[in-house]
């Protein structure tokens, strides 16, 4: 249940976003001289396809419910951007609907892996799927030779990368966990639903394991990984978390024998 002030601070922001909004913004046609700014509440719930009173009780934050689509015509008639839309969706006390897009990375986030160069480092998305990388991560993940590598399904699913990585069911329990806890994250994400089930169906383990529900969360660590060359090396490895994109992850190994 939504607090009082929960119910004003999304009241104000409905006022903010439709007060910034012009008539001809929102294709409306041009009007007499308006004394307040934007839209009036009365031409934004006509846009949205609801009870021009009911929008008034939302601005007022009366203690009534909105449903998600009609959350959705709000946000489509307002304008707002995939932020503001998660913003109005966590004031009215749900969870925005999740859609299977492909993630991808800025230019600049792409380079940063290169600039790491000759430490192995890549960039993964939410779901685990690798958004980028230099060729020294390649040369010790053959999975980033894929057109569109995903950890998971390499772990899990590649029987090379049992021999690349020598504890593996150490770190495929603990992939595992952080998968179910990023899943928790993103309820009705289909994303997440479509990769456990591909998992379930090709691994025996995730079948045995999953339905222990352990949970764990990324961060930084030491893993051993056999080397092409130079064979099993311990590694120490570091997670950062992107600031404007938060589900996707840059990862940096580096050598951790001593000196």
């Amino acid at each position: 249940m939504r607090t009082p002030e929960q119910r004003r601070e999304m009241g104000t922001f409905l006022r903010s976003r439709r007060e910034r909004l012009t008539p001809a913004q929102a294709g409306l046609p041009r009007t007499s001289r308006r004394r307040t700014p934007g839209l009036r509440r009365e031409e934004l719930a006509v846009l949205a396809g609801i009870s021009a009173t009911w929008y008034t009780y939302l601005e007022q934050g009366r203690d009534v419910q909105a449903s998600d689509q009609v959350l959705d015509a709000l946000a489509s008639a307002l304008g707002l951007d995939p932020s503001e839309k998660d913003h109005l969706f966590r004031l009215a006390g749900r969870t925005r609907p999740q859609t299977r897009e492909a993630e991808t990375i800025t230019a600049e986030v792409a380079a940063v892996p290169q600039l790491l160069h000759p430490h192995p480092a890549y960039v993964i998305g939410a779901t685990y799927d690798v958004l980028g990388h230099n060729q020294a991560a390649a040369e010790l993940f053959p999975v980033l030779h894929q057109e569109k590598p995903n950890f998971a399904r390499w772990t899990f699913t590649d029987p090379l990368a049992r021999e690349i990585v020598v504890d593996w069911e150490k770190e495929a329990r603990g992939l595992l966990a952080r998968l179910r806890t990023l899943a928790g994250r993103h309820p009705g994400d289909e994303r997440f639903a479509a990769l456990i089930d591909e998992l379930h169906d090709a691994s025996q383990e995730v079948r045995s394991w999953w339905p222990h529900h352990e949970v764990q969360d990324q961060g930084s660590g030491r893993k051993r990984l056999r080397h092409p060359e130079s064979g099993p090396l311990d590694y120490a490895y570091t997670a950062f978390h992107l600031a404007e994109q938060p589900d996707q992850t840059l990862v940096v190994y580096a050598d951790a024998r001593p000196c």
